[in-house]
């Protein structure tokens, strides 16, 4: 008696699953085939040839044509009229002769395109030569996310990481589906944006960062070009500026913004919520007016983090004028802001973004308000937690945080009495004070972000004890890719990973 075909092990989950019998082969005469009026789908094309020419050492010529494909051909379409699959929806249809990659949205396409490269064996990631075969099971998906909002927030003030590391992460990242990469730019311990009307911001405030290391800075060139790169896979960069608090770096490099003209010795610690900027000072309002000026220039997305967070060291009525204020600014430069919860003790704009990571009765308040929330619960999606007592990196100030502590959670539970339309998506935190490297970041993000992946993109039907077969499928892939990620004994990993880790 045969067996029914496997549920392919997709991250996320999609929607709706329909795996048949037999199986397309990936061959050497394969095209990649797109309608010669359909630009935007031969630019997703082009990039799906990227990703899967090194493994195969097959041509896969993108062919913009009106004819009819041929047995061996990937068909990637933009379907205006289909509804269903949404803004970032698609369908993949995979038969015995053609594979038909199709959306209403090039973002879509783009997710197809990820969903088949999981289909196809782990090796097609490696980036170099595999002797194949390049087999994908019959199957029909249909698919599209929960939430508009999927991210991985990295702090590069408290470590720096340049932007080849960051545009590595930005790949991993678009392979599962995640589209919102949050910056945490400047911190106490570094300013890592350059403004060239504030020229020390980075002559000073980038030489440090936790244990005295030497720090870092993007070039407004620099950062452009990473948030060109991100943009090309559907992942919209959204810069921070950290403010009112943990601002240490800026006062070091301009005295006149803090209230008593002093300029503090530069910070190597990780002790939070003793820095402040002067919030009586004009000068405060010109000085944020001219750097989220300058980020609102270099950052087409329609978003501007301003913090907001452990602001203990500014008096409760300056906190909230200083919130408002800074909202009004956010506004002029046609941009929408994102605070984290504490700025719901302040009056927000009714497009405010609000991020929840520990109090759920402000993020409550933020939504009575009419904001939106970006859901990071600290016990759940903070990937700087440790994973276990034995975890050699990360803190334990919210507690240790498994795989499965990272994936089993429902986003519609965190706050209670919100509506899910109140929910923008959700967002996992890696802060860096116990990072600086490669390795470090590969292991404390991963593999928990892919859970978190999965809680922003797929529907309510996700079980820990299904998600874990289907992540263990994921092992070789990411090892192909070169991730050094945490081989979580909770999940049946292949021999040879568990074996290798």
């Amino acid at each position: 008696m045969s067996r029914a075909p496997a549920f392919p092990p997709v991250i996320p989950k999609p929607l709706a699953v329909a795996p048949g019998r037999g199986a397309f082969a990936l061959g050497p005469s394969a095209r990649i085939l797109v309608h010669a009026e359909d630009p935007e789908a031969a630019r997703v094309a082009r990039s799906l040839a990227g990703r899967l020419r090194p493994a195969t050492g097959y041509r896969l010529p993108v062919t913009r044509t009106r004819r009819e494909p041929v047995a061996g051909d990937v068909v990637l379409r933009l379907v205006a009229g289909d509804r269903s699959l949404g803004d970032e929806g698609y369908r993949v249809r995979v038969g015995p002769d053609l594979a038909r990659l199709e959306a209403r949205t090039p973002a879509g396409l783009f997710y197809a395109a990820q969903t088949l490269r999981q289909l196809l064996p782990a090796a097609i990631d490696s980036g170099r030569r595999q002797p194949g075969p390049w087999q994908v099971g019959v199957v029909t998906i249909h698919d599209r996310p929960r939430f508009v909002w999927r991210g991985l927030m990295l702090d590069v003030a408290r470590h720096f990481f340049d932007v080849g590391e960051v545009k590595r992460l930005v790949d991993l990242m678009a392979l599962y589906k995640l589209n919102r990469l949050h910056l945490h730019l400047t911190d106490d311990q570094g300013w890592r944006i350059a403004v060239p009307s504030w020229p020390n911001l980075t002559r000073v405030g980038a030489r440090t960062a936790v244990g005295g290391g030497p720090g870092g800075h993007y070039t407004r060139r620099r950062y452009a070009e990473l948030v060109a790169y991100a943009r090309r896979r559907f992942v919209d960069v959204v810069p921070e500026v950290d403010m009112p608090g943990h601002v240490n770096a800026a006062l070091a490099s301009y005295s006149e913004l803090s209230c008593d003209g002093v300029a503090p010795a530069p910070y190597t610690g990780i002790d939070v919520g003793f820095s402040s900027l002067c919030i009586g000072k004009e000068l405060t309002y010109a000085f944020l007016d001219d750097v989220l000026g300058e980020l609102a220039a270099l950052t087409p997305g329609p978003y501007l983090h301003v913090g907001g967070d452990e602001a203990l060291s500014t008096e409760p009525d300056d906190y909230r004028f200083f919130v408002e204020r800074v909202q009004r600014i956010v506004r002029s430069r046609g941009k929408r802001a994102i605070l984290w919860e504490e700025a719901a003790r302040a009056r927000l704009r009714r497009t405010a973004v609000v991020q929840h990571w520990r109090d759920p009765e402000l993020a409550a308040r933020a939504v009575a308000q009419g904001a939106k929330l970006v859901l990071s619960p600290s016990t759940r999606v903070y990937l700087d937690m440790k994973y276990d007592a034995r975890s050699p990196l990360g803190l334990e100030w919210a507690g240790r945080t498994s795989v499965r502590t990272s994936y089993d959670w429902e986003p519609a539970d965190v706050v209670e009495g919100i509506a899910e339309r109140d929910i923008l998506g959700v967002e996992a935190p890696l802060w860096s004070e116990t990072i600086d490297t490669r390795a470090g970041l590969d292991w404390l993000a991963f593999p928990r972000l892919l859970g978190v992946a999965e809680a922003g993109w797929s529907q309510r039907r996700r079980t820990w004890r299904e998600y874990r077969t289907r992540l263990a499928e994921h092992g070789p892939r990411l090892e192909a890719l070169g991730v050094g990620f945490h081989a979580d004994p909770a999940v049946p990993w292949r021999s040879e990973v568990s074996a290798g880790r």
